[in-house]
């Protein structure tokens, strides 16, 4: 072979070589420069069997399907990554972007929300989606924001609670439960609840409950019929007392730093997933619930429906009577029963 071959073969090799590490020049400018995903830690104490745990798959996966590869969302149960209740505070601090709080999580810095800790407020599923999705729920959800720093994205049906006791008893009206020790979780506002039903109420960690109506630390427990089924209560109790104490509510919240990080398309994104897993656990627990006591009744637990109006005026004179109430926004409680 020639020299001018040669030279001449060196050259287009040489060329062609250069043509394709400048065609990958971009793509791997392009990866190196891609932004890592947002990193989105949840916390909730649900087991995964319970609705308000697999109501963060559906987060999960809705906010996939509008934002890929933008977010690494990491799902925590069983209060594995902060115990229940101490959510908030790990949001405010920065240390949780995602958490599920209910109305007496928020009462602790807002007083205002204690109304919603308050038996017999609620009327049923359809009136608490009315009361937070409108302007009551606007007002609300501003001051959480303003005195929590975290924004409320939607609201979930966790369920309404009744008893669940560890004996069979006779329980018909509010003094039916003297010296019952009612596990309440420890806040001042579910323990004035508990005591408010004629109990008293005993604090205790949701994940501790078990083991306590196991052994009798505890006489018995408070929490919507699927949470009941969900943690096998059933297993360690004998009986369902039907009161319609509290229709009770969770909100997945997201702290105001990961917030306010967000441009609008990404925290529309990011609310549209959160009412989507909202209306997923709302929808399923709200069917299983008219299910449920079915179950019960198969595992041989006694069912019994009290006198529910001596419960609801002892309830609601407690309340009446109470600091708590003395922190309800003027007039709150009307607009609150007048809403369809």
């Amino acid at each position: 072979m020639n020299t001018p071959t040669l030279l001449r073969r060196t050259l287009l090799g040489f060329a062609a070589t250069t043509a394709l590490m400048a065609a990958h020049v971009p793509a791997a400018l392009a990866q190196a420069a891609a932004p890592a995903p947002t990193l989105l830690r949840i916390s909730s104490p649900a087991v995964p069997d319970d609705w308000h745990g697999k109501m963060w798959g559906v987060f999960k996966e809705s906010l996939n399907k509008s934002a890929p590869a933008q977010y690494d969302v990491q799902i925590n149960l069983n209060g594995s990554l902060f115990k229940q209740g101490t959510e908030p505070a790990a949001m405010a601090r920065g240390n949780l972007e995602l958490a599920s709080i209910s109305a007496f999580d928020i009462a602790k810095l807002v007083p205002e929300f204690s109304i919603f800790t308050a038996g017999y407020v609620i009327r049923d599923p359809k009136h608490q989606q009315k009361v937070f999705n409108g302007p009551i729920g606007d007002e609300l959800f501003k001051l959480a924001s303003e005195k929590m720093d975290v924004t409320l994205l939607a609201t979930a049906y966790l369920g309404t609670r009744q008893l669940n006791l560890r004996d069979n008893r006779k329980v018909n009206i509010p003094a039916d439960l003297k010296g019952v020790k009612l596990r309440m979780p420890g806040s001042k506002e579910w323990l004035f609840l508990g005591d408010s039903l004629g109990a008293t109420a005993t604090p205790l960690a949701f994940g501790e409950v078990y083991m306590g109506l196991k052994t009798g630390t505890i006489d018995g427990q408070d929490n919507p019929l699927p949470t009941v089924r969900a943690a096998k209560f059933y297993e360690v109790t004998q009986q369902i007392v039907l009161t319609n104490h509290l229709v009770d509510s969770l909100f997945i919240a997201v702290s105001n730093k990961t917030w306010h990080s967000l441009s609008a398309t990404e925290q529309k994104h990011l609310k549209a997933a959160a009412q989507a897993a909202a209306k997923f656990n709302n929808d399923n627990r709200i069917q299983e619930e008219g299910q449920v006591l079915d179950f019960f009744k198969k595992q041989g637990l006694k069912v019994n429906k009290p006198d529910q109006a001596a419960f609801r005026k002892a309830v609601q004179t407690a309340y009446d009577t109470s600091e708590m109430a003395q922190n309800w926004p003027k007039g709150l409680i009307d607009r609150i029963n007048a809403t369809k």
